[in-house]
């Protein structure tokens, strides 16, 4: 997968969601957005796990249901960094993958 070319795609899927339902995507909606997100994927893990009520979803839509957040807090974390200008691949790079070469 190539991080920039699925943050140019997420980011059009973005701008015509905002369009549609008239949606200002400023700083303030790119961080609480993801916030929604994070706790969506949580609601999600606790069905997941046994931990909140699930329902009436079977186990197999329970595990779509997580699979879909968590692609959601990935497509929110690349709408952030492309409003910030932050090079995701350099910071993954500086941040985590330099463990590779301790």
């Amino acid at each position: 997968m190539d991080v920039e070319h699925v943050s140019k795609a997420v980011e059009q899927v973005s701008q015509v969601y905002a369009e549609k339902f008239g949606i200002e995507r400023d700083a303030t909606w790119f961080i609480l957005k993801l916030q929604e997100e994070v706790g969506e994927l949580i609601q999600s893990y606790l069905m997941l796990s046994g931990k909140a009520r699930t329902k009436g979803k079977s186990p197999e839509e329970i595990q779509a249901e997580f699979n879909h957040e968590v692609a959601d807090v990935f497509c929110h974390t690349l709408l952030l960094a492309r409003f910030y200008g932050i090079d995701l691949e350099k910071a993954v790079e500086e941040k985590w993958l330099l463990w590779n070469k301790a």
